[in-house]
């Protein structure tokens, strides 16, 4: 039986996904060679299925015959990628979605459960009177959502759910550069949305990202540091700004990131005084954080997550922004931000640093175009 490209590479990425890998390094592996539209089933169904993962379990233990967490994976992961192609790909057609589904379990050498899996999506189908979409926030571990209603409210806390599981715009960061055919301005300058089409030399930076680099007033000549600077895109858009620059990271591997820069990169562990004699005007902190802004972007953060993580990396930003203080010059100006939307790792960092708040920005999914993103200028005091 043949099998859907498309199918097989978004299976095989979920599969290297449930082993530790990230989504998106996973699917541009496994669809290295994918025509454009394959690949972009791939890209839909990949993440769809990561972004719905839990109203797609609710679904399947309604037909299935023992738990979700008792399926053995290969056939879990090609259920929940048929039902999320049933329930929310207008395009596919049913037979496809079943057929591939069953045969993908099948080449995986689970012959018994490829049986399994084709008598839950047949019923599936045949019971029309139960094709209802379930509620959204079966997609947000409820300890979460539990922590987004106390912080935030129902309403604004029902917003960032249904955020987490739409497909997240298109940015690019143009400068002052001329946009590609199709951008449109948005209200953070050198930002445009592209919804659709190449960047051509551009990078894709989401909004939120974009909105944090201005927060430093950055002018010409001054000293900047910025400590936590892979993959180098707010980098990249300080650099807009002609500085006397120096990238970080703490590990090599990624600090080797920052080397088309074209600036000094340092390898270094920010939670430990920095080596620096000199002390800098502008510093930028973009701290480790638990990206729960993300979740749109990074859908499988959230299975990864758990409280503890929280208040680990809490401990660590309050390490790394003490130090930056420690390198910032008499009247300069430091930017503390994260992709968390945790207080802990945001306004609870700020008050424990001591530091004069200047401005803070707060972008919240659903409300604000963008991932969910924490940001606050700081002085020493």
């Amino acid at each position: 039986m043949k099998l859907a490209v498309a199918r097989q590479a978004a299976f095989a990425a979920l599969l290297a996904v449930e082993r530790g890998k990230w989504s998106a390094e996973a699917l541009a592996e496994k669809s290295l060679h994918l025509d454009p539209r394959d690949a972009g089933l791939a890209s839909d169904i990949v993440f769809g299925t990561l972004r719905r993962r839990g109203e797609l379990d609710f679904l399947i233990a309604g037909y299935a015959s023992r738990p979700v967490e008792k399926i053995d994976t290969e056939a879990r992961i090609a259920l929940e990628m048929a039902f999320y192609q049933l329930r929310f790909l207008d395009r596919i057609p049913d037979h496809a979605a079943v057929n591939d589904a069953v045969e993908l379990v099948r080449r995986a050498g689970k012959e018994k459960s490829a049986a399994f899996v084709n008598a839950v999506l047949r019923q599936s189908l045949r019971d029309s009177s139960r094709r209802g979409q379930p509620d959204m926030a079966l997609s947000i571990p409820a300890w979460i959502l539990e922590r987004w209603n106390a912080q935030y409210g129902e309403d604004t806390a029902a917003g960032i759910v249904r955020a987490s599981v739409e497909r997240p715009e298109r940015y690019i960061r143009v400068g002052s550069a001329a946009p590609p055919p199709g951008a449109e301005p948005t209200e953070v300058p050198g930002c445009y949305r592209l919804p659709e089409g190449d960047p051509g030399p551009f990078r894709f930076q989401d909004i939120s990202s974009q909105a944090v680099v201005p927060l430093l007033g950055l002018q010409p000549g001054q000293t900047f540091l910025d400590l936590c600077a892979a993959p180098g895109n707010k980098t990249a858009q300080a650099l807009e700004t002609p500085l006397d620059a120096i990238a970080s990271d703490t590990h090599e591997s990624r600090a080797r990131m920052l080397l088309v820069l074209n600036i000094p990169v340092a390898v270094l562990d920010a939670t430990k005084p920095l080596p620096f004699e000199r002390k800098f005007d502008r510093i930028l902190v973009d701290a480790p954080c638990t990206g729960t802004g993300t979740f749109a972007r990074n859908p499988e953060i959230k299975f990864r997550l758990n409280k503890d993580d929280i208040f680990d990396l809490r401990r660590k930003q309050k390490a790394i922004l003490r130090n930056a203080l420690a390198a910032l010059a008499p009247g300069g100006q430091l930017v503390y931000s994260t992709c968390s939307l945790e207080r802990e790792e945001n306004e609870d960092v700020i008050e424990a640093s001591g530091a004069t708040i200047v401005q803070t920005m707060r972008r919240i999914p659903g409300r604000d175009a963008g991932d969910g993103f924490f940001a606050a200028a700081l002085r020493s005091r």
